[in-house]
């Protein structure tokens, strides 16, 4: 093989390989259109939260006269615990009580005896409570806040894990942001969300790069949803990719180089 033989291939397989490297704007950018779909898109977040079975809660039952409210908080726990604070010896710490909602959907309550509360958002189970107490107590105020919001994120995202969520409104777009987003290998157009709602195990794909997946149920998630981010094509590829072909490469070049070298 002459060198201008030589040069003309490397040439095509330089080409052939930036080629194949290149990817779209649509197959990396999030929300595509968004511009066009407008405010409709605002109307359809759904930010309830429901509550279901397995879920865990704290409830704190205040009034003006907190004596009259005390019968209706479960005892304060002491967790036991060591160490110096301020220069002042501490041996322990207290942590509420929480109400696990069975699989029936109830709570025991102090006093009202099974409160049925699955399906209720927090503030309707708020107001729920509210009036049952007010029966006893003069203008209580009910508090209560779900302890075990947990989402897990796995697959091709920069910090795959399972996360404790504060705030009762986690969209998978902010799910993805608490992992570190998708790496460069992640397909953006096939997020896949399973759940677990009323016992049964339902799923959904979503497009990232389409502003309206809003619109889906699975956007906005809930309690122990995983998200499942699939490797792209590329990335498949490289799973049975030999370790040893880069080995290969660096000694195709060098005879390559040889060549050249020979034929010059």
């Amino acid at each position: 093989m002459k060198y201008p033989q030589i040069f003309k291939f490397i040439q095509i397989f330089t080409c052939l390989l930036l080629l194949s490297s290149c990817v779209s704007r649509k197959e990396i950018v999030y929300f595509q259109g968004l511009e066009q779909a407008g405010e409709r898109l605002e109307e359809n977040i759904d930010k309830s939260l429901k509550l279901k079975s397995n879920d865990l809660l704290t409830v704190v039952v205040s009034a003006p006269e907190q004596a009259a409210a005390m019968p209706f908080n479960l005892p304060v726990m002491g967790m036991p615990e060591q160490g110096m604070t301020n220069g002042l010896m501490v041996t322990g710490r207290q942590q509420l009580q929480t109400y696990l909602i069975d699989g029936e959907g109830n709570i025991e309550f102090p006093v009202l005896g099974t409160v049925n509360v699955a399906g209720l958002t927090r503030q309707e189970l708020q107001h729920k409570l509210k009036d049952s107490i007010s029966e006893y107590v003069q203008d209580p105020i009910v508090n209560i806040r779900l302890v075990n919001f947990q989402v897990s994120v796995l697959g091709e995202v920069n910090r795959p894990g399972t996360f404790d969520v504060r705030d009762e409104y986690l969209t998978l777009s902010k799910a993805l942001g608490l992992a570190g987003d998708l790496s460069i290998y992640g397909k953006r157009k096939n997020v896949l969300v399973m759940r677990e709602d009323g016992g049964k195990k339902t799923y959904g794909y979503l497009d990232l790069t389409n502003p309206e997946i809003v619109d889906s149920p699975f956007y906005t998630l809930q309690q122990n949803d995983v998200v499942y981010v699939e490797p792209n094509g590329a990335q498949l590829q490289s799973a049975s990719y030999n370790r040893n072909a880069g080995v290969y490469i660096s000694i195709a070049s060098v005879l390559i180089s040889l060549a050249v070298l020979i034929t010059n």
